[in-house]
């Protein structure tokens, strides 16, 4: 998971595209980057942080130009702890390109090995985004013909990307001295939407991870790019798309509607805040029908995603609503932090408990997921500590059994606290009075409604259906192995960094492929 963002505007670029990262924070905390395109020059800078750390105004007068890339990331290939894998990625041959990549290469090793002994690249880090990058600049190199690239020998590259990379992508590139590429992989399995803005010099254009980015930017969301499409804007602005790729079932993740996106957001013609209202009412259902003598006294939500689900399950209940712990909003998201240790610390830091509407009460929590139960075990245990006489524990999804191999940072079961135990061992485990999760089968059901157009979605973290059909349990080995080998317990980053965020900037001089 991470935030991906590509504008073509009339005006300088550089705020804007900083002003989308912002946004898009939630989807990647570990490093930012933002590249522009301007008389021949790439310039770009990234580093390790949130935004507001990695840029300063020094670095923002260099990103000038008038179209450019972003994106925040969120490690879940390649190192976790490496400043030179943040985004985007550049490349100089047979053309000019940067890359932002929001996915995860299930053949990244495969295509490595094809590189290294037939197209003759080099991969220099172990991120599966240099990869995409490298296959994507062969592509074009095989399908470039003559002096000028056009516009079809560049989707005849992207189906070639298509043909060979698997998993899930959805990706923004600048191709020097011709314009923004976009696309996303066959399956739709990553979100990737498209905006406009008339203004005074033309039309403008906004790729974007999610619409939210879109709307704050005061850009008018299209549509989303469709599973397979890539698009292509040129840098005066044409647009133009092409299906690369089809015959694949549209697959979106699950997890994106059960917790990644923000709210406000709409994907692939579903709202966010919607399918999770519908959520609630699917879990209000489930627990009048599995625990009928459950005596609740106030059902309480996590904060912040769990909101809409735990609203209209108290509505549905019958049983008063209460905001029982205030959050605070400088402590970054304990799911996409690495390392045990450091999730539980943060977990105090991040909530507090309001005592008055704990004690003496038998409370309802309700959370948007579990996946290691750190942060459940924990917010149980302050439920207590605040008065609490019984604790309970809803969960708007399923039981998180499985690897993702698709983006999000769950590649070992061993951490997934469902993985090998039954929900009355979970609910042990937790420290909860009872445990309450959502269907898969209702879940479905419950996003579905509202665009039913989609019948299938990426739902491997919940069943263990990979929908790419390319896991194989040597596969979920390797990752895993390789995952308990090697990470360590925090995030082994410098946290001093120097007063320009610990970034880096870098110029790069650039001739179109028509004036080599």
């Amino acid at each position: 998971m991470c935030g991906i963002l590509g504008v073509v505007a009339t005006t300088p670029v550089n705020q804007l595209l900083y002003d989308g990262l912002q946004v898009l924070q939630h989807r990647g905390q570990d490093a930012a980057g933002i590249a522009t395109a301007q008389a021949g020059k790439f310039h770009m800078h990234k580093g390790s942080g949130l935004v507001r750390d990695v840029f300063r105004t020094r670095n923002m007068r260099n990103l000038t130009g008038n179209w450019g890339i972003g994106h925040c990331r969120y490690p879940t290939a390649g190192s976790a702890y490496n400043p030179a894998e943040a985004q985007p990625f550049y490349v100089n041959s047979p053309f000019g390109l940067m890359l932002a990549h929001n996915g995860n290469l299930t053949n990244a090793d495969e295509l490595k090995r094809e590189m290294f002994l037939a197209d003759l690249r080099h991969i220099n880090t172990s991120s599966d985004s240099e990869v995409l990058l490298n296959v994507l600049a062969h592509e074009l190199q095989e399908h470039a013909k003559g002096p000028r690239l056009e516009s079809e020998q560049i989707f005849k590259a992207v189906a070639g990307v298509m043909r060979r990379v698997k998993g899930a992508y959805a990706a923004v590139v600048m191709i020097a001295g011709y314009g923004l590429l976009a696309f996303r992989d066959p399956y739709g399995i990553r979100p990737l939407v498209i905006g406009s803005n008339e203004a005074l010099g033309g039309t403008e254009y906004m790729v974007a991870s999610e619409s939210v980015a879109v709307d704050v930017l005061g850009f008018k969301l299209l549509r989303d790019i469709a599973p397979g499409e890539a698009v292509l804007i040129n840098t005066q602005g044409l647009l133009e798309s092409r299906q690369c790729a089809s015959g694949l079932p549209h697959a979106p993740c699950m997890f994106e509607y059960v917790y990644l996106a923000r709210p406000d957001s709409l994907i692939d013609g579903i709202s966010v805040y919607d399918s999770r209202v519908k959520m609630g009412e699917y879990l209000a259902a489930r627990i009048l029908k599995k625990y009928p003598d459950l005596k609740i006294d106030v059902v309480v939500p996590i904060p912040d995603s769990s909101r809409p689900a735990a609203m209209e399950l108290s509505n549905r209940l019958g049983v008063p609503y209460r905001e029982g712990f205030v959050k605070n909003r400088y402590i970054g998201r304990t799911f996409i932090m690495p390392g045990q240790a450091v999730r539980r610390k943060s977990v105090r830091q991040k909530l507090n408990a309001i005592h008055q509407e704990f004690a003496g009460k038998n409370v309802l929590l309700v959370d948007d997921s579990i996946v290691r139960g750190t942060t459940s075990r924990e917010i149980i245990n302050m439920a207590r500590e605040a008065g609490a006489t019984q604790v309970f524990m809803a969960s708007a999804a399923p039981p998180v059994r499985f690897a993702n191999v698709y983006g999000i940072d769950m590649p070992s079961r061993n951490e997934l606290i469902a993985a090998f135990r039954s929900e009355d061992e979970i609910a042990h485990e937790i420290g909860a009075d009872a445990l309450i999760y959502q269907d898969l089968e209702d879940l479905k059901k419950a996003v579905k409604e509202l665009n039913p157009a989609i019948e299938v979605f990426e739902t491997s973290c919940f069943d263990g259906v990979y929908v790419t059909g390319d896991i194989t349990a040597a596969y979920l080995n390797e990752i895993e192995d390789a995952r308990n080998t090697d990470a360590p317990a925090s995030n082994g980053r410098d946290d001093e960094g120097d007063e320009e965020g610990g970034g880096g900037q870098m110029d790069l001089n650039l001739v179109s492929h028509e004036e080599r």
